[in-house]
């Protein structure tokens, strides 16, 4: 399983997906397997499942209309759908995560094992879940209580983690995702850039901003936790063992924003389901000693009209069909179009280097020279870069470039503005082949390069 052939690298965060997909890929036309579409699907089947279990785990919580909340909100909210349709493994990963839960809570202690070791072979930070779920075990071992852990469960547990170790090693020499090093190293960001984007986030999770305006985000930051540990507050009353799941949310904003990596959307969505059902127990809780059941009610109403406020029936790009705003794929259309006109120039042994390959790599399956890292090791040795060079928060090394000599270059002016574009090599070495229009990220179009042969 690597992106090149021939090159051992594991440039995948989500090992588990990966082989789902290729599994399912076998089955379904080998090589030429429609992965987009499989990918829609199962995507759907575990949101669909997600939500479900939503409504269980609410039921073990004594507040099955929390749990009704959370699983309407989930099925509409633009961070659930935008991922699903895109083929990644958010949906998969918070299947995973929201099963270990409710098996957790409904002490089917085997089974939250299972899907706690699964879920942390599918992303690497499931363990900011995983971790208080074992601790809590672990506790309640050494106390001797009722349900303490078994060997089974640690079975369980351990045995997808050390069968994946074996494999990971034997493939890759390392089990761990080389693209997680690639990550920490490429990026440059101010130091309160990842908190301040989790704050914002956990202050419109139905994208209050949207519809009010970003002064909305003084009052979500206070509204909404607030809300969330009242509701947990009440609920660990008569269920102490769910702690995990109140500390889940807190803990995700707390190490994310310490962490400061680059916030891509996709790593928004992870505590989100939790953060939901926190607020709407708060909200029932509310209701309740206020005898009033009509506001809960009202503020879900609220909530899924916001949510919905936050979609598009007609996307300006793309398929016309209903689709969040937030699930713009001009990037991707744009690298499609590249890759379609490099194809048939591309011979066997050619080289196409870009930051970002994934339509790229999909469209041309052409050998990759990836400028980030992710699956080429090579270029993590090419930074940091000097300050300077950065316009955004990525910029391509020049010194990459040069030094491998891919044979065609594709990517966004901005990544080169400050230091790629200004190098004497590069621009000896390479010639501009082609522009695209294109503005993402403040570019000024995105540019395929070629290596000028000796001839010319």
């Amino acid at each position: 399983m690597v992106y090149n052939p021939g090159e051992r690298v594991l440039g995948t965060t989500t090992p588990l997906y990966a082989l789902l997909m290729a599994a399912l890929g076998s089955l379904s036309g080998g090589p030429e397997a429609p992965f987009p579409i499989l990918a829609v699907i199962i995507s759907a089947l575990f949101d669909g499942l997600t939500c479900l279990l939503l409504m269980r785990l609410a039921e073990t919580l004594e507040s099955p209309w929390a749990g009704r909340a959370a699983a309407l909100i989930w099925a509409a909210a633009p961070m659930s759908v935008t991922f699903a349709i895109g083929g990644m493994e958010t949906s998969f990963l918070v299947l995973l995560m929201v099963a270990t839960l409710y098996f957790h809570s409904s002490h089917r202690h085997i089974l939250a094992a299972a899907t706690a070791s699964l879920s942390i072979l599918a992303r690497p930070d499931a363990l900011l879940f995983v971790g208080p779920l074992g601790l809590d075990r672990l506790y309640r071992g050494m106390r001797r209580q009722r349900n303490s852990p078994s060997l089974a469960e640690a079975l369980a547990f351990l045995l997808p983690l050390l069968a994946w170790a074996m494999v990971g090693t034997s493939c890759y020499g390392n089990p761990i995702p080389h693209s997680i090093l690639a990550k920490v190293s490429a990026y440059r960001l101010p130091p309160v850039a990842g908190m301040v984007r989790m704050l914002q986030h956990f202050a419109t999770p139905f994208f209050e901003d949207l519809a009010v305006g970003p002064r909305w985000v003084a009052l979500g930051i206070i509204l909404y936790p607030a809300l969330h540990l009242v509701g947990w507050r009440r609920t660990l009353r008569h269920k102490s063992s769910v702690w995990p799941l109140a500390l889940y949310p807190l803990l995700y904003l707390v190490v994310f924003s310490a962490a400061n990596p680059l916030i891509f959307r996709w790593y928004l969505t992870p505590p989100l389901p939790m953060y939901l059902l926190g607020i709407f127990l708060g909200l029932d809780y509310l209701g309740r000693d206020l005898h009033a059941p009509l506001i809960p009610r009202i503020c879900l109403a609220a909530a899924l009209g916001l949510t919905l406020n936050a979609w598009t029936l007609h996307p300006d790009h793309g398929l016309d069909r209903p689709a969040p705003e937030m699930a713009f794929i001009r990037l991707e259309l744009a690298y499609e179009q590249a890759a379609a006109d490099l194809r048939p120039l591309l011979r066997p042994d050619d080289v196409l280097a870009a930051g970002d390959i994934g339509a790229l790599g999909y469209y041309t399956q052409a050998r990759i020279l990836d400028t980030v890292g992710l699956i080429s090791p090579e270029s993590i040795d090419y930074y940091p870069l000097p300050e300077s060079f950065y316009t955004i928060n990525y910029a391509i090394p020049p010194a990459l470039i040069t030094d491998r000599q891919p044979d065609y270059l594709v990517m966004l002016e901005v990544y080169g503005r400050e230091g790629l574009l200004r190098d004497p090599v590069f621009n000896e070495m390479y010639r501009l082949r082609r522009v695209y229009p294109s503005d993402i990220y403040g570019s000024v179009g995105m540019l395929v390069f070629e290596r000028a042969k000796p001839e010319e």
